[in-house]
C-alpha cells in the first residue's frame, strides 16, 4: 500500500476466547488468516497484511475501503463454519495510510489503526450481552445509513449456523459462483445450499453490500 492511500483498517478480537482451547485459537486464527488471503484475491485488493496481536486479537489493512463490511462478514462466516460458539468482534475505520504500511500492523500508528482498535475498546460499554460484534469506527458513517445496515447485517452475522456459513463462504465474494456451482464445491445438493443460503438471509446480505459498496464515498 503507498503513501497517501485510502484503506479500512479491521481490528479484530475472538469472542469467548477464554474458553477456547489452545487448539481452537490456533485454528480460529489460521481461518482468519487464510481468508485474509482469500480477501487478497478480490478486485483492487493484492496482498494484505494479516497480523494477530493481543493474544486474542488481529488486524488486516484492505486497499479499497469499499469492500470493508464484505470482508468482516467474510471473516466471521470462516470462524462460524468451526461452529456457532466461534465468532469475532470487528471494528472497522476508515482513512488514508501515514505512509507505507508494512507487514506487521502491530508497528502502525496512524489514524485508522488507533480509530479501529479504539473502537473496538469502546464496544466494551455496552449492556453485557448486548455488545455489537461489528461496528464501524466514524461516526457520522456509523450514524447514517450505512450504519443502520451494520446493525442489522450484525444481527443476521449473529445467527449464522455452520452450514450456513459454508454456503456464505463461496457467496459473500464479489462475483460469487451460483447456487449449482457452490453445491458442487461443498459436495452437497443444490436444494440444501439454495435452503442454507434462504435461511442465513443470503440475498439480502449481498443486495445490501452492494448497495453500500456501490454508494461508497
Amino acid at each position: 500500500m503507498s503513501r497517501s492511500a485510502a484503506i479500512a483498517v479491521l481490528t479484530g478480537d475472538l469472542v469467548r476466547s477464554t474458553e477456547m482451547t489452545p487448539r481452537d485459537m490456533v485454528a480460529a486464527m489460521d481461518a482468519l488468516g487464510h481468508t485474509a488471503q482469500t480477501i487478497a484475491l478480490w478486485p483492487g485488493m493484492g496482498p494484505l497484511h494479516f497480523t494477530r496481536h493481543r493474544g486474542d486479537g488481529w488486524q488486516v489493512a484492505l486497499p479499497d475501503p469499499r469492500f470493508a463490511i464484505r470482508a468482516a462478514l467474510l471473516f466471521r462466516a470462516s470462524l462460524k463454519v468451526r461452529g456457532t460458539e466461534f465468532d469475532s468482534a470487528i471494528a472497522i475505520a476508515t482513512g488514508v495510510a501515514e505512509g507505507p504500511v508494512g507487514p506487521d500492523l502491530n508497528r502502525e500508528t496512524g489514524g485508522p489503526f488507533v480509530l479501529s482498535g479504539r473502537a473496538l475498546d469502546d464496544r466494551r460499554r455496552a449492556p453485557r450481552g448486548k455488545e455489537p460484534r461489528l461496528l464501524l469506527a466514524d461516526p457520522e458513517l456509523a450514524g447514517g445509513p450505512v450504519g443502520a445496515a451494520v446493525l442489522l447485517l450484525d444481527r443476521v452475522a449473529t445467527g449464522w449456523t455452520e452450514a450456513q456459513a459454508q454456503a456464505l463462504m463461496r457467496a459473500l465474494p464479489p462475483d460469487p459462483p451460483d447456487v449449482s456451482a457452490i453445491a458442487e464445491r461443498l459436495g452437497k445438493s443444490r436444494q440444501a445450499v439454495a435452503k442454507a443460503l434462504a435461511a442465513a438471509w443470503g440475498a439480502e446480505v449481498t443486495e445490501a453490500l452492494a448497495r453500500i459498496e456501490g454508494s461508497w464515498r
